[in-house]
């Protein structure tokens, strides 16, 4: 089952891409002010270093039969993290709103914002933690997928990144989270 999720989200981002390609209008240019600015940057961060790390916390203090899955959990989305950065300087695709926007630029190991945009290394964390979450607290998985879609869509509405690079983060994400499911025996 898992494997069909990665697939089907895989092809959806490479669709997505080949319509991206052919100039399909995907940029939105909203702004927005206040509360709204504020919350959506704080829903923009799920998944993210102090998220995972209050995550991790909040297993180690609440559940203490689970404190082993503590580490998986830190891995998986960490790893999703880093798996989307490595990838991010592989391909350095340029950013909406950016000078050679959505173009892929090739190799480069130094940091430069505005060319790596594929995947989305937000929505990678932010799903891998959704998964490790949901897989051990099923009666909360609604609100941890919730929130994983909300900072997804975040990362396209606030002109971070293309839908393909989005949908491409989510897979990422997933896939990780099911491989560390997998080599820790997490049920």
């Amino acid at each position: 089952m898992a494997a069909a999720v990665f697939l089907i989200l895989a092809a959806a981002c490479a669709g997505m891409m080949v319509l991206e390609r052919r100039g399909m209008k995907t940029t939105l240019h909203l702004t927005f002010k206040g509360d709204i600015k504020r919350e959506s940057r704080w829903l923009a961060q799920y998944g993210q270093a102090v998220c995972t790390a209050a995550a991790a916390l909040l297993i180690w203090q609440l559940d203490k039969p689970r404190r082993g899955v503590v580490v998986p959990v830190i891995i998986a989305a960490l790893g999703a993290g880093i798996v989307a950065t490595v990838i991010k300087r592989l391909v350095s695709r340029v950013r909406p709103g950016r000078e050679n926007a959505g173009k892929f630029l090739g190799p480069s190991w130094s940091h430069a914002n505005y060319r790596e945009s594929f995947p989305s290394s937000h929505s990678a964390a932010a799903v891998a933690l959704s998964v490790m979450l949901a897989i051990l607290y099923p009666p909360a998985a609604g609100i941890f997928w919730a929130l994983a879609i909300i900072c997804a869509a975040l990362r396209y509405v606030l002109d971070a990144h293309w839908p393909s690079d989005v949908l491409g983060g989510i897979a990422l994400g997933y896939g990780i989270a099911h491989v560390v499911v997998r080599i820790f025996g997490i049920s």
